[in-house]
């Protein structure tokens, strides 16, 4: 690629935009043009406006950058990164969309429209092509793209090698790090000595994305895999890394060792994109992986690790819920984006 494409990034302050910051500082596809928050905000240089949380040094060829608002008259770039509530991403991104934008959205708004691709590059690229379905239904000259959620991506990366077995039936309990709801999201003193077994629609959007991003486009549509899916979710005192025990019925009745096979196999052949890592899915063979202080950063933070591979199947699955699960995941989307020509 010998042009750069012009990237913004809305919601930039916030954690999951610094994720997209350290992701696109220096990406070999994009330039970081634009970066958009709120009006309170806007005006300040983005040392100043962003409060930087990341245990890695603010790119000093974006401290510089001047914030703008969320509004398609003053962000300058070909793609947006949203980082926004959903809430607001649900007024903003059509918005944006309408204009010409690409949106690569990391905002659950969007992710279960009928018109909108629901993407993980390694699980289901085809579903890119409902793009030109959704700009003829909504008369943009843009378009919305979206990742799923967080614990979502963890768990359907390692479902995808499982579905030549015929799966039928998937139950997952997930102990989710606190980075997850945001800075501010969990008081310490609620998280400390704690696990808090509720996360408000985390369950809800487990228990339906994965079918949609399971699903075969028709050519007009998403016919929706046959899965039934039933999930607990819970806040545990982890700061980074989403670890789910995942329990998984298969036609096939596959054993254990199938498995490990099948994951050691799993190559979604996009090796071309900057940010895939060298395995999708890492298998652990100790007796006590994975575990998201030790393993949350394989593949600079874009694998899934895989380990206790047990009769039933049963297995544990982690992933970095802030890198694989939100910034990463809409780049990788979008560096897919700039494969298929759709940018």
């Amino acid at each position: 690629m010998t042009e750069k494409i012009r990237a913004g990034i809305l919601g930039a302050t916030g954690a999951v935009g610094q994720r997209f910051v350290q992701a696109l500082a220096d990406h070999p596809w994009f330039e970081l043009t634009s970066l958009a928050a709120s009006e309170r905000s806007a005006g300040k240089t983005y040392s100043q406006a962003s409060n930087w949380k990341l245990d890695v040094p603010l790119p000093e060829n974006v401290a510089d950058i001047e914030v703008v608002p969320v509004d398609p008259a003053k962000v300058d770039a070909d793609i947006v990164f949203s980082a926004l509530p959903s809430d607001h991403a649900k007024t903003v991104e059509p918005v944006f969309a309408k204009n010409g934008f690409a949106v690569a959205s990391n905002a659950s708004a969007y992710r279960m429209g009928e018109d909108v691709p629901l993407v993980i590059p390694e699980v289901n690229e085809d579903h890119l092509e409902m793009i030109e379905i959704q700009q003829d239904n909504r008369g943009w000259d843009g378009y919305i793209i979206t990742n799923p959620n967080c614990s979502t991506i963890v768990m359907t990366v390692t479902l995808k090698p499982l579905m030549k077995f015929g799966l039928s039936s998937v139950n997952v309990a997930t102990m989710q790090a606190i980075s997850g709801a945001g800075y501010n999201g969990v008081p310490s003193m609620a998280i400390l000595d704690n696990i808090i077994p509720y996360i408000g629609s985390e369950e809800d959007k487990m228990e339906t994305e994965p079918c949609k991003l399971l699903g075969e486009f028709n050519g007009s549509e998403i016919d929706f895999a046959d899965i039934s899916l039933s999930a607990s979710c819970h806040r545990v005192p982890v700061m980074d890394g989403h670890t789910e025990a995942i329990w998984a019925t298969m036609d096939e009745n596959p054993a254990p060792e199938d498995v490990k096979r099948a994951f050691f196999d799993f190559d979604p052949k996009i090796d071309d994109l900057p940010s895939k890592p060298d395995k999708s899915i890492v298998v652990r063979e100790e007796p006590d992986r994975p575990q998201p202080r030790l393993d949350r950063n394989m593949g600079n933070g874009m694998s899934v690790s895989v380990g206790r591979i047990r009769e039933g199947i049963r297995y544990i699955a982690m992933g970095h819920n802030t890198i694989r699960g939100a910034a990463g995941a809409s780049v990788l989307n979008a560096e897919l984006l700039c494969k298929k020509g759709k940018i």
